[in-house]
């Protein structure tokens, strides 16, 4: 990670260690956890001098760490054995390699032709046997010959001899070509400019290179919502105090108060301006409590730290949430100023304040919340609390007018996709207070159940809270988003978005993207009935799925293209969106381990003839979900943890083995970056976590439409036909070897010469196959890949290359060198030409010029993207055949090393023959006359498919891009809101007991 972490050391305040001598004579004992892989943990203690301190994951640096803005550090090295014992070592277990799914076909194939390659040479072996035999038998004569060799050992020999012989088959330079074409791809994705973010020049970046052509497969994407679909960019925009609310939309926002501008400026601070004019007056006046302790509480309540940089003051926050909460209590008169270890200075109203800081309870994603308990300048002692609706709300000491009207106002605030939360205070007693403390004390240096029972202690202190109100905060959605959406739905591509966020805020912002429609049936969880019933919980959830289940057997999962959906059934073509929360995934998931543990169990299925088979499977449950998660067209899942972000790709990527895409932008995501098939990392505001995680950096979601469906759906066509054209060359020019040896006594004999056999992979076929993989854009072009995205789907059907497509091309290939072969053959038997070209080493030129060119006018005839580079490469592999074969067949050579050079002056003799030029003319020719048919087929029979039609549509003229509606955010009448705080704890553990944070001198 590259953003810096706050590390506090645990002894610097004592003055007897401030020398090197006296860090010598220091004899404190530490009492630790053993080593471990949990990085982001620590438990242990160190007694010195009779008193217990308390060690965890902020006293301590991880090995590979850099430590900044310090000069000097002292430490003790607690795990100093083993090089494996640190956490960063325990967390480098094997990398996986992610690998595409033509990458695992292509491993599968060749070890089919190796074991072709074996079957065949084992054949020929068998079969020079039997020859020999028979041989032997009628040319006794020439027995002398054969007497030192039987055959039996004549085929063993001969089955060695074919097996290195037809070993070029293998396709090894296949993989280096492989790495090559990948390389380029990755590069042009690197330099198009259309995914370049210039505000914060941001260039797209392919963080893999072997991952390309499955951009052209997605069927399932998964992603983040803060900071992806959203730009992360916080803005207090509106607040309810005391039950009234303030903030554009309220009437009141365009008011000036009497004497004052909009604007408050004081020295060291900068200028901003305050969005309601009222609430602006109303906090100048001072005459509302509610208001008053409202505004303290977010200057208090957070773990922001402050630099003071003369004309200004810059905060660091943690999130950008808490960010936007300290500027609005500073925009309206509370402002900032300074902490240290145990104190908080801030200006009231001009008014400078210095609370004593007596213990912070700090956040993380269960607890939902944070608190901070001070001591006011009158020594009276309060607790702040902030946090999420729904734990903030069951923790009030009663329920009256007030807590109604902000009830409903936190219901109008999810209608408008605001971030919402709730806080509360209370007065604390000194007694309760010392009670509370000394309890707090004694766990804080627990070495078991610490967290716990902290967790314990924090949630007697957090009750009988009184409400002071609600806030609400912007976080707008990037540029393009619905746009991009809407165009992934039409190229069959289903969204899923998971999200920290309560579920109204995530409802409003899918309506706001256009991942849900007005159209859609919104399929909610049964969540209350089952949480109300803990015992029959598992029954109920699993009811309540078969039921959705059985009402959508029919959906399918018909393709959301507009155009595609005019041809489809009304009914298999009606959308649905299922919306589930993290709590309901939990209970699910723990049922399903249930039934892993329990096969036998008392509840029966409303079908009872599935239900024998279905009790009897481990993943009975999960997979029920997901067949009736993937039949929706949208998911949402709010309030997920890191972890079931990653569950939730793992159980799509088992079920359905579909290939899946995660995209987010901060380290809540870095798991289900890891775990999907291509991982996408945001350049956000959130770090480079994820970024780092990834197989691909983008620096806005609007650019996955042109990653998908232009370069992803390029490069998986291009890698198709490379792999099409390289098998089919190979299998073209070298399988004649397999027809000669029918005509030469089974011997092994090679057909070509040496040379063509060790340049035919390398210079003569290897550049038009090339320029196929790097080049090829089939007929469409990038604009019209994204007017049309129907197009996208031929990659998500596998159409382009898998076994089918093999085996015609394996065919192909034959029968090329078949043709190539027997129609020399027959030429060579019946008349030798004007020269004397009817030698073994002209019919071999013949049979390989035929072969060759048979496979360059494949190519070119299917090439549907020339270029200059396209036209260069065909015709160096012609020129380049002619320069070789004249090199390495003149009469010098041969008379240098007759061994190597074999051929004198072959192809010279053969190809200044007309008729032998005739010969290679016929052969390509009946060679190609296959080809041209099966295309005029494909064009008359294929004309009525849906593909073919969208392939016309784009031939045309082009088309203005498709015009999307807008759609105005829509609320649910219901609410279960939130607080979308980050997955990772703040640094109130840190601020509390840390000596860095100095007072600000006065």
């Amino acid at each position: 990670e590259t953003n810096l972490k706050f590390r506090q050391a645990l002894l610097v305040t004592h003055q007897e260690l401030q020398s090197e001598e006296s860090m010598a004579a220091f004899d404190g004992r530490v009492t630790c956890e053993e080593p471990n892989s949990r990085m982001h943990t620590f438990t242990g203690t160190l007694r010195w001098r009779g008193r217990t301190h308390a060690l965890d994951g902020d006293r301590i640096l991880l090995r590979g760490c850099r430590v900044r803005n310090t000069a000097l550090c002292y430490g003790l090295v607690l795990y100093a054995g083993e090089w494996f014992d640190s956490k960063i070592m325990r967390n480098s277990g094997k990398i996986k390699r992610k690998k595409t799914k033509l990458d695992h076909l292509m491993d599968r194939l060749v070890i089919v032709i190796f074991l072709l390659l074996l079957l065949t040479s084992l054949g020929l072996a068998v079969a020079s046997g039997f020859w020999a035999r028979t041989f032997q038998e009628k040319h006794s004569y020439l027995a002398a010959l054969y007497q030192h060799t039987s055959p039996a050992q004549q085929a063993f020999l001969n089955f060695w001899g074919f097996t290195i012989l037809l070993s070029i088959i293998i396709p090894m330079s296949m993989y280096i070509t492989f790495e090559f074409i990948y390389l380029v791809n990755s590069c042009f994705i690197n330099w198009d400019l259309e995914m370049y973010y210039g505000a914060k020049d941001i260039p797209a970046e392919a963080r893999s290179t072997s991952l390309s052509d499955q951009l052209g497969q997605i069927q399932y994407i998964f992603s983040d919502k803060t900071g992806t679909l959203t730009q992360n960019i916080m803005s207090f925009k509106k607040c309810c105090v005391n039950g009234t609310i303030y903030g554009p939309g309220t009437g009141h926002e365009n008011k000036q108060p009497l004497g004052s501008g909009l604007s408050r400026e004081h020295p060291g601070e900068q200028k901003s301006d305050v969005c309601d004019a009222t609430l602006l007056e109303a906090a100048q006046r001072d005459n509302d409590p509610v208001l008053r302790e409202f505004l303290r509480l977010l200057a208090l309540c957070h773990t922001v730290m402050v630099e003071d940089r003369g004309d200004q003051l810059v905060y660091q926050a943690a999130s950008p949430d808490e960010e936007a909460l300290v500027l609005a209590a500073r925009n309206l008169g509370y402002v900032f100023l300074a902490r240290t270890q145990d104190s908080i200075t801030i200006r009231e109203l001009g008014r400078t304040r210095t609370y004593e800081v007596l213990a912070m309870l700090d956040f993380n994603s269960d607890r939902k919340r944070m608190s901070i308990l001070v001591r006011d300048p009158q020594g009276s002692i309060r607790l702040y609390t902030k946090g999420a609706d729904t734990v903030i709300l069951e923790r009030l000491q009663r329920r009256g007018p007030r807590e109604s009207l902000t009830e409903r106002a936190l219901d109008r605030f999810a209608e408008e996709t605001l971030r919402t939360l709730c806080v509360a205070s209370r007065e604390v007693g000194e007694a309760e207070f010392r009670a509370w403390s000394r309890r707090h004390r004694e766990a804080a240096v627990l070495l078991q159940g610490r967290a716990q029972e902290l967790d314990r202690l924090y949630e007697e202190m957090e009750q009988n809270l009184q409400l002071l109100g609600a806030t609400a905060i912007e976080d707008k959605l990037q540029d393009g988003v619905p746009e991009t959406i809407q165009l992934l739905k039409l190229g069959n591509i289903k969204v899923w978005v998971l999200t920290g966020d309560k579920q109204e805020t995530a409802m409003n912002i899918g309506y706001a993207c256009r991942l849900l429609t007005d159209d859609m049936e919104i399929l909610e969880e049964k969540e209350v009935s089952v949480m109300s019933n803990p015992p029959s919980s598992h029954s109920e959830i699993l009811q309540a799925y078969w039921e959705s289940n059985n009402n959508l057997s029919g959906s399918g999962d018909a393709p959301c293209s507009r155009r595609l959906s005019q041809q489809c059934p009304e009914t298999s073509c009606h959308q649905r969106a299922i919306i589930i929360s993290g709590d309901f995934l939990d209970k699910l998931l723990h049922t399903g381990e249930v039934l892993k543990e329990k096969k036998g169990w008392p509840w029966r299925w409303p079908c009872c003839d599935r239900a024998e088979a279905l009790q009897d499977q481990a993943g009975l449950v999960e997979k029920a979900f997901v067949d009736l998660a993937t039949s929706c067209q949208a998911v949402i899942c709010c309030r997920v943890t890191p972890k079931q972000k990653a569950l939730m790709v793992q159980l799509v990527k088992k079920h359905k083995k579909a290939v899946t895409l995660a995209i987010g932008d901060g380290a809540n995501d870095v798991n289900m970056i890891k775990t999907a098939d291509i991982g996408v990392g945001i350049s956000g505001l959130e770090g480079l976590q994820a970024v780092q995680c990834s197989d691909y950096a983008l620096a806005q979601f609007s650019f996955l439409q042109r990653l998908l469906l232009v370069h992803g759906r390029w490069n998986y066509l291009r890698i198709c036909k490379f792999l099409r054209y390289f098998f089919y060359k190979t299998f073209a020019g070298l399988l004649a070897q397999v027809w000669f040896a029918f005509h030469s006594g089974f011997t092994a004999q090679p057909l070509y010469e040496g040379w063509f056999l060790a340049l035919y992979n390398i210079f003569y076929t290897a550049y038009p196959v090339l320029s196929v993989g790097l080049l090829e854009q089939q007929d469409v072009s990038a604009k019209k890949s994204l007017q049309f995205p129907e197009l996208y789907v031929i990659g998500q059907q596998d159409e382009l290359f898998n076994y089918r497509v093999f085996g015609v091309t394996l065919l192909h290939g034959v029968g090329t060198s078949l043709i190539s072969f027997y129609i020399t053959l027959w030429a060579f038997e019946d008349h030798v030409g004007t020269k004397v070209v009817g030698d073994y080493e002209s019919f071999s030129v013949t049979v390989a010029l035929s072969a060759l060119l048979s496979v360059l006018v494949e190519i070119v005839l299917d090439t549907q993207y020339w270029t200059v580079l396209s036209f260069l490469m065909v015709t160096a592999s012609l020129l380049l055949f002619c320069l070789f074969s004249f090199l390495t067949q003149t009469v010098d050579a041969y008379r240098i090393a007759p061994a190597i050079f074999r051929f004198p002056d072959a192809s010279w003799n053969a190809l200044t023959d007309p008729y032998v030029l005739l010969v290679v003319l016929l052969s390509l020719v009946v060679n190609t006359l296959p080809s041209l048919t099966v295309h005029a087929l494909r064009a008359i029979l294929g004309r009525g498919t849906t593909q073919q039609r969208i392939h016309l549509e784009a031939k045309r003229d082009p088309e203005p891009p498709v015009q999307l509606r807008s759609h105005v955010p829509r609320g649910s009448l219901r609410r279960r809101s939130s607080y979308a705080f980050s997955h990772q704890e703040g640094y109130a553990g840190l601020i509390t007991r840390g000596d860095s944070l100095r007072a600000r001198a006065t």
